[in-house]
């Protein structure tokens, strides 16, 4: 087992946090970029065809390929537990980024208030876990055996979200944005098991299986998101459940199968399960009182 510094949590906390920065600018690119294209069935790999055309949609994907950098080295450093919670802050990013470019367009935000007690919960959600439940680093290694209930768990979540989002047009983005929310979050699990094989070089990465789950769920769950922002009316609503699915599945599977472990006090349980809430409600606070479209105009990656 490999050494791990005494810095390596701090490291890892920061860059978490500067994954989730790039990430909440990224999806705000992501979601103006599929609203030019035509509208495609879920995983559907032709809205990335279209999207290819758009310069928008690059930028956004050179964003999407920084903060996903940023995360493996994360994971290499922290646990699940640990920096899974902090990339949740990625629609607080995308929501003050928004906020700055309406207030540049002189566009009113006026539940301002809300806005800044979701961002505010959000942040105290992420704070209050990591200082209660203190995750443990856990192991990287796991058996051939938890691949079937992993995979039938897969399938039967991300199945029954997209049947949903085929007979219910109304909840359509929500359900295409769980789904990918729940690939987000085993993609997280995948890529800390990764972390650990790297070490032994390209061999061993490849011979071992969870690179190849992770070439499915990784694009599978991409596709759904650019489903999720093309389908929704909104950014913020699907960014939310995606931002609040993607740690809750990771650090449950951390716990269940990589002995990730939390401070297990009654008093602990309790302020961890209150922080998760609180994290959920700001994320989803944040979703519901902050506009998420500006006017037509330059992009918001580029000057005006």
């Amino acid at each position: 087992m490999r050494k791990v510094s005494r810095l390596s949590a701090p490291i890892a906390v920061v860059t978490a946090i500067a994954s989730a920065l790039v990430l909440g600018i990224s999806s705000v690119a992501d979601q103006r970029s599929t609203k030019r294209v035509e509208s495609r069935r879920a995983l559907s790999p032709r809205i990335i065809v279209d999207l290819v055309r758009q310069p928008l949609w690059l930028t956004a994907i050179g964003a999407n390929i920084v903060g996903f950098a940023l995360q493996v080295v994360a994971l290499s450093l922290g646990s699940l537990a640990l920096v899974q919670p902090i990339l949740a802050c990625d629609l607080m990013f995308a929501v003050l980024f928004l906020w700055y470019r309406g207030h540049r367009a002189n566009l009113k935000f006026p539940k301002v208030k809300h806005m800044v007690a979701g961002v505010a919960a959000t942040t105290v959600g992420v704070a209050g876990f990591l200082a209660i439940g203190q995750p443990s680093g856990g192991r990287t290694q796991v058996s051939f055996g938890i691949l079937p209930p992993l995979a039938i768990g897969i399938v039967v979540v991300a199945g029954g979200c997209l049947a949903v989002a085929a007979r219910n047009r109304n909840l359509r983005p929500l359900a295409l944005a769980l789904a990918c929310g729940v690939n987000y979050g085993v993609a997280a699990f995948l890529i800390k098991l990764l972390t650990s094989e790297f070490g032994g070089g390209l061999g061993q990465v490849f011979t071992n299986w969870p690179i190849y789950v992770f070439a499915v769920v990784g694009p599978a769950g991409y596709i759904l998101n650019q489903n999720a922002f093309q389908q929704a009316a909104l950014l913020a609503p699907v960014q939310a459940i995606i931002s609040a699915a993607d740690p809750i599945i990771s650090i449950a599977l951390s716990i269940g199968w990589l002995a990730v472990r939390l401070r297990g006090g009654p008093a602990d349980i309790l302020g961890e399960v209150v922080s998760l809430l609180l994290l959920t409600g700001g994320i989803v606070m944040t979703a519901y009182h902050v506009p998420s479209e500006l006017p037509a105009g330059p992009s918001p990656l580029r000057p005006g």
